[in-house]
């Protein structure tokens, strides 16, 4: 079979104009076609297998690099070369796009004049065949491989590794090109640091965003840099008891802090020999008081007030565990933390019937600039209520965590009751406070300076 000869003439002004002449043409409109069907079947399994290979997910790649099917470990080669993979999708999509609109010009000038109906012509050459190609070998198929990955590869592994040696050359000069500018486009690309990013998230609040959702974003941004220190429940308020309590009376704090999992100390809450999940003594729960519930002690996981709290959720996952005891650098207890007060850190507080008792503990609003605050309030939650950056300390040198730890940083001393404390915009007045720590805070924030605000 002869194929046509085609002979092109363009050019005129700002236009472009082609004129295709077909002299010879053994070829009948069918068989044109047919031609274009066969193709336009070719760009849709083209394109599907794109969207195929670049959507699998982590176990779908694992698990074709470790199947021993043929066709599996083509697609595996394919994989691990993916800018390969995509250059000869593209060159062989491409070929055959083009072998489309050149059939189907031929196919429109047998059934239709170009000098009698240009207009038509051009709707048919343009148009129409632009349409076919776009919904029928490209959108559709990707739709449909997105539901038929595994299916897909399959069918395509095959032809696409045989593709990919033939385009080798072409291959390597398109992807070491591409390479020298994407190298270049990433040394002019500035560093961007998390600050930045938390600044950009204030930028872009509007009045419609939900603050909540702002506040996970700027968690999820700074959830790397926390230490365990600044999350942790203090010493002094935790519950813990002695290893040598009756246990009637180990029920009775039970009941009465509402906690799943409690500390367990012998002599000194310094030395702490292991957690009680109370879940345990279900089954015992008419035991006397003689009753032996220290057997019931799972081992405690000790970690440094240092610790960043990303690192130690990964270990919660791997140890299966909630709860762990902090330590100072003496090796004394310094606090317990758990895995609600991680969570917390990016989803707000986590609240249920104990916690709402705790809140309303820790703080009291008396008007829209004056708030009454419990000393021990980390400055964390302290910021989060009075809605206000929380850098806003950070001129203050020192290791502080709560409110009470920023009034001695300021003052240096123990201040007494009713001493008043000037930083910034706020107003510390202490309520009360005993030789050893400082218990309310009356704090009054005047909001005259924008880049203060949160909101």
């Amino acid at each position: 079979m002869e194929l046509p000869s085609i002979i092109s003439s363009f050019v005129c002004g700002n236009a472009i104009f082609c004129r295709v002449e077909v002299a010879n043409a053994p070829l009948n409109v069918s068989m044109g076609l047919l031609a274009i069907i066969i193709l336009l079947i070719c760009s849709g399994l083209i394109s599907a297998s794109e969207a195929a290979f670049f959507g699998l997910s982590a176990s779908q790649i694992e698990k074709i690099k470790n199947s021993s099917e043929n066709y599996f470990r083509r697609a595996s080669y394919l994989l691990e070369n993916p800018d390969f993979l995509l250059a000869t999708i593209l060159i062989a999509n491409n070929f055959i796009n083009v072998g489309i609109v050149l059939i189907s010009v031929y196919v429109t000038n047998l059934i239709v004049s170009v000098e009698d109906y240009p207009l038509a012509t051009f709707i048919i050459q343009s148009v129409v065949v632009t349409f076919i190609i776009l919904f029928f070998g490209e959108i559709s198929p990707k739709i449909y491989s997105t539901h038929k990955k595994e299916s897909i590869i399959r069918l395509m592994a095959t032809p696409l590794f045989v593709l990919e040696k033939l385009f080798k050359p072409i291959n390597f000069v398109l992807v070491k090109s591409t390479g020298i500018v994407d190298r270049r486009l990433k040394k002019r690309e500035d560093d961007i640091s998390l600050k930045d990013i938390s600044e950009a998230i204030n930028i872009t609040k509007t009045s419609s965003d939900k603050h909540d959702e702002a506040r996970m974003f700027k968690g999820i941004v700074n959830f790397g840099n926390i230490q365990v220190r600044e999350i942790m429940v203090p010493r002094v308020d935790a519950v813990a008891v002695n290893d040598n309590t009756p246990y009637d009376e180990l029920l009775q704090i039970i009941r009465q802090s509402g906690y799943s999992r409690i500390p367990v100390y012998s002599g000194s809450p310094d030395s702490v020999v292991g957690i009680l999940y109370i879940k345990d003594l279900l089954k015992h729960l008419n035991e006397g008081k003689d009753y032996p519930w220290q057997r019931h002690l799972r081992p405690a996981y000790y970690i440094p007030e240092n610790k960043k709290i990303d690192t130690l959720l990964t270990e919660f996952q791997s140890q299966k565990i909630h709860i762990a005891i902090v330590v100072d650098e003496y090796g004394g207890t310094s606090g317990i933390v758990t895995l609600e007060d991680i969570l917390e850190e990016i989803f707000g507080d986590i609240s249920d019937e104990f916690d709402e008792e705790e809140d309303e503990k820790n703080y009291v609003k008396v008007d829209e600039n004056t708030y009454i605050f419990d000393g021990k309030i980390l400055l964390n939650d302290f910021c989060r209520i009075l809605q206000i950056r929380e850098d806003i300390f950070d001129e203050v040198s020192g290791e502080f965590d709560t409110l009470a730890g920023l009034i001695l940083e300021l003052e240096g001393r123990l201040p007494a009751t009713n001493e008043v404390i000037f930083y910034k915009n706020f107003e510390f007045r202490i309520e009360s406070a005993d030789y050893k720590r400082i218990k309310g805070v009356r704090v009054t924030y005047h909001y005259d300076e924008e880049e203060d605000k949160k909101k």
